[in-house]
């Protein structure tokens, strides 16, 4: 089975706030879903709503974030990067690209 595709364009993205709605209607979050770090890791772990299978999110430009907030940029990271961990070996294992 292939992998399920969300994109996120960043290239225009320069706030936290941008980049996290960006995830969340790339990833079809719940409407009761936060904005946060935390809401983030909790969405990306869960993906119940989704399809079963391997979500990828490609994440292009994100440098513009990078330049413009490097902290929310490491933090957003992060985050991807605990989810990629934490859902390895499960239905619906997430991994993300840059």
């Amino acid at each position: 089975m292939s992998a399920h595709e969300h994109r996120v364009d960043g290239s225009a993205l320069r706030s936290k706030r941008a980049t996290l709605d960006a995830i969340a209607e790339a990833l079809d979050f719940p409407a009761y879903s936060g904005r946060n770090l935390d809401a983030l890791f909790d969405c990306l772990v869960d993906l119940s709503w989704l399809p079963e299978g391997e979500h990828v999110l490609v994440w292009s430009g994100s440098d513009a974030l990078a330049a413009a907030d490097p902290r929310a940029h490491r933090g957003i990271r992060s985050v991807l990067e605990d989810a990629t961990e934490r859902t390895t070996g499960t239905e619906r294992p997430f991994r993300f690209t840059t």
